[in-house]
């Protein structure tokens, strides 16, 4: 080991493990852990730390003695850089044992679980150009590589439409093709971006909090449907209609192209007006016949056929025979809930949002599905005794709630309703073993089943059936 200021280089460094976030573990001699950002278990590496902690460092691999025989060949040009697909250099079949390692480990030891035997985890067929929906941010002072930054020559073009570099707010990488939304996602974002700089149509920019361009979102459907929606930082007519227009002569499969005029200081647009500028202002999705209304607004499983996969489970889990109260926790936009209809005698969503509230009941309507009924509220408040009594004793919960977990009223609540079955749908297992422990004492866990919704990535969705001990 040696020192160097306040950092420490150590030498062969085996990596051993995949840790939380998509890092990567090693051990230090003295015994401490070193997460790591660029190896991949089995590398064998020199490694400078960058950040030192009580109980362990964080560091980047410098030197690689021995490759590990779970690499791959990245195929992103800008794997690294940027922040997303971080397994891109592991094997697949390499990510899926490294997920459902931390989805066993998380329930025994955050949950202190007795569990039965692990069903293998539910691989994607589909490993790239999975998602349906991506965003991106425009800059006009773009993310410089090394080589740019030593160079003399001055750099021109500074604009940029990509993704924040990790941990910088203000920093935009330029993508050049991203694998992660089918065509013609790629080439929607490359046009946007050439003809905004051939007419002068400028680029935010986020210190000084001006310029023209904000953001780009494009949301694609397994029905074949493309929304497009741009975020002007300015109310300025004239190059947002030029732009709007020539997308829509460009790609005329576009179903939806949208806008939202938003100057705050934040570029979320829950709070903003969409303004639907061509076609509908809204795509379809499909599932099994079902059809569901996606909005800009709109929450829906970003990977879509694997959604499918995922809902299927937690069908299969809940084991409808067509007589049961079925409630849906966290409901979301009804989706669940509509899925598990068919098999059930009636069906309750409870949701926070009003929005995807609105959204459920018009997917219900439009699906022609009479036993559900969706309510809107906090989840502790709206999921009490008044409720149960009004709506009645469920038979099976299924609750999907978001990356933190239940609340513990809402833990104490489901306690206290006793239902001989709760399905529970997560995507952090951490959280989830959490709340699987305050309930213990009183349900089992009788199955298990890990479903990767996001290949190249460390996370991971995990389904569990519960069942009242006897």
């Amino acid at each position: 080991m040696r020192k160097n200021r306040r950092r420490k280089t150590f030498e062969n460094v085996e990596v051993v493990d995949a840790g939380a976030k998509g890092k990567s573990v090693g051990k230090a001699p003295d015994g401490r852990v070193i997460f790591l950002t660029n190896a991949v278990p089995g590398d064998v590496v020199d490694v400078m730390t960058t950040k030192k902690r009580k109980a362990y460092f964080e560091g980047v691999a410098t030197k690689f003695h021995t490759l590990s025989d779970r690499r791959t060949e990245p195929v992103c040009q800008h794997f690294g850089t940027c922040g997303g697909c971080k397994w891109q250099h592991m094997g697949y079949e390499h990510q899926l044992y490294f997920k459902q390692k931390e989805v066993e480990n998380n329930l025994k030891r955050i949950g202190n679980l007795e569990l039965p035997e692990t069903t293998p985890i539910l691989g994607s067929n589909v490993q790239y150009f999975y998602r349906n929906k991506m965003e991106f941010s425009f800059s006009d002072s773009r993310w410089l590589t090394q080589e740019e930054i030593n160079s003399d020559e001055e750099i021109e073009d500074r604009n940029a439409l990509g993704f924040h570099i990790p941990g910088m707010w203000d920093k935009i990488l330029d993508i050049k093709k991203c694998h992660l939304q089918e065509d013609p996602s790629n080439a929607i974002r490359l046009e946007t971006k050439n003809f905004a700089n051939e007419n002068g149509i400028s680029f935010f920019n986020p210190r000084r909090q001006e310029g023209l361009l904000r953001t780009l979102m494009i949301r694609t459907s397994s029905t074949g449907e493309i929304m497009v929606l741009i975020q002007f930082f300015e109310d300025e007519k004239g190059n947002r209609e030029l732009l709007l227009n020539h997308l829509k002569e460009k790609f005329p499969e576009i179903t939806s192209l949208l806008y939202v005029i938003n100057s705050k200081g934040n570029d979320t647009i829950y709070d903003q007006e969409v303004i639907c500028f061509a076609g509908r202002d809204h795509i379809f999705e499909e599932m099994e016949g079902l059809q569901f209304k996606i909005n800009a607004k709109s929450f829906y499983q970003t990977n879509s056929a694997q959604a499918y996969e995922l809902y299927k489970v937690a069908r299969n889990f809940a084991g409808l025979t067509g007589d049961e109260l079925v409630y849906d926790l966290y409901t979301g936009t009804g989706t669940i809930a509509q899925f598990v209809a068919k098999n059930a005698k009636k069906v309750i969503g409870v949701e926070s949002v009003p929005e995807a509230i609105e959204d459920a009941k018009a997917n219900a309507s439009h699906n022609n599905i009479p036993n559900v009924d969706f309510y809107v509220g906090d989840m502790k408040n709206v999921f009490n005794d008044d409720f149960i009594a009004t709506h009645g004793q469920p038979d099976v919960i299924i609750t999907d709630p978001p990356r933190d977990g239940m609340h513990k009223q809402v833990v104490e609540q489901l306690l206290q309703v006793a239902p001989p079955k709760i399905v529970y749908v997560s995507c952090n297992s951490a959280t989830q073993a959490r709340d699987l422990a305050l309930m213990d004492e009183q349900y089992q866990v009788t199955k298990v089943q890990p479903v990767d919704m996001f290949p190249q990535t460390h996370h991971v969705e995990n389904v569990v059936l519960l069942e009242k001990r006897v």
